[in-house]
């Protein structure tokens, strides 16, 4: 263990991480892709390798690796991090639910309406998101 080794701060990381990826815009929405709900999961272990699993607002994004290579990058810069894998999640479907209330407020002062209501009211609520 060499003296410049010190011990990662997960907690520490995962707040500059996302705080530096809201300037990584989604390319279908011009909302970042931190309050489009995008981040579906960040792991950061001791050694400093940092996992980051990306939803997308549209399968089959021409531009999807500009933006894991952006993504990439972005990471590199706010953390010292010592290796960073970005993964797009195709499986689960990204819907205007997942956003934040500052990306739906975003979204609404880009568009004029409201994504989750429209949404809700031509989809309904997901079973899982009814019991509450």
């Amino acid at each position: 263990m060499s003296s410049q080794q010190q011990k990662v701060d997960k907690e520490e990381w995962k707040k500059k991480i996302m705080e530096a990826l809201k300037d990584v815009y989604d390319p279908e929405i011009p909302v970042d892709i931190v309050n489009l709900g995008l981040i579906y999961d960040l792991k950061i272990n001791d050694d400093g390798d940092v996992y980051l699993r990306l939803g997308l607002t549209a399968p089959g994004c021409p531009v999807v690796d500009d933006l894991i290579y952006t993504v990439e990058q972005v990471i590199k810069e706010s953390v010292p991090a010592k290796s960073v894998e970005v993964d797009i999640d195709l499986d689960t479907q990204w819907t205007p639910l997942k956003m934040t209330a500052e990306g739906r407020e975003k979204f609404k002062q880009l568009y004029g309406y409201d994504i989750v209501e429209m949404w809700v009211q031509t989809y309904g609520l997901p079973a899982d998101e009814q019991k509450s």
